[in-house]
């Protein structure tokens, strides 16, 4: 794997509430200088980002009922399309775990839909090729049953990308998840490893048990391991 390879897995993030938007330019100006995939931030920073960004293969991506998933439909409906409205092009929403955990399947799949329904048409709007949805079901919180089940509404409702966690909950990305996930979405679905990967060897284990992309805090971190150690891979 080349360092462009790699650099192209990592969703650069900042998502801590006390975040100014001189710590935002500088996570922007990490990612410019590796060619992240995205940066990844709150709502409130996406129009900052998009113009840090602009002439960049960097993507701006944002969060959606972060990070507990229980805000209403509507609510992550209008987060999503006012966010690719003033510029994100990737959108991570938090499934309604509690929903999930009650089996009410057919709610929580329609509160996916909905969000995936509501980024598609604002991407019309502003004349985006595409628009990328995560979900994030935060596995952390879940059996492998439910695990099974959240993924299986994730790809049912037209979204791009399964994500693991948000970084907030008690545990954060494991291989064993991220294979069972590629397991039930097949090999062509997105799924992104999110939560407490710190060392480009993590990296190198979620990707090869099938993640597609890497959500982290450690990005510059993670590319300096791999330029100095990761060198040949």
């Amino acid at each position: 794997m080349t360092s462009e390879e790699f650099a192209k897995y990592i969703d650069h993030t900042i998502l801590k509430p006390q975040a100014t938007v001189d710590d935002v330019f500088s996570v922007c100006d990490e990612a410019i200088k590796y060619s992240f995939a995205t940066v990844c931030v709150n709502s409130y920073f996406v129009p900052f980002v998009k113009k840090k960004l602009k002439g960049t293969s960097v993507g701006a991506a944002t969060v959606v009922g972060f990070p507990l998933g229980a805000s209403s439909t509507a609510a992550k409906c209008f987060e999503a399309a006012s966010s690719i409205l003033s510029g994100a092009n990737e959108i991570d929403m938090v499934i309604n775990m509690g929903l999930l955990k009650m089996g009410n399947i057919d709610e929580a799949y329609l509160d996916i839909a909905a969000v995936v329904e509501a980024a598609h048409s604002a991407k019309q709007e502003v004349n985006l090729k595409n628009v990328i949805v995560k979900v994030i079901i935060e596995t952390c919180y879940l059996t492998d049953g439910e695990k099974k089940k959240a993924a299986e509404m994730v790809k049912k409702a037209g979204a791009d990308f399964v994500k693991t966690s948000t970084g907030f909950g008690p545990g954060g990305a494991k291989v064993e998840d991220v294979a069972l996930i590629r397991k039930v979405v097949g090999n062509r679905f997105g799924i992104k490893a999110s939560g407490g990967i710190k060392t480009y060897k993590q990296v190198l284990s979620m990707i090869e048990a099938g993640a597609t992309r890497i959500g982290t805090s450690s990005g510059t971190k993670l590319m300096e391991e791999f330029l100095n150690e990761g060198k040949g891979i």
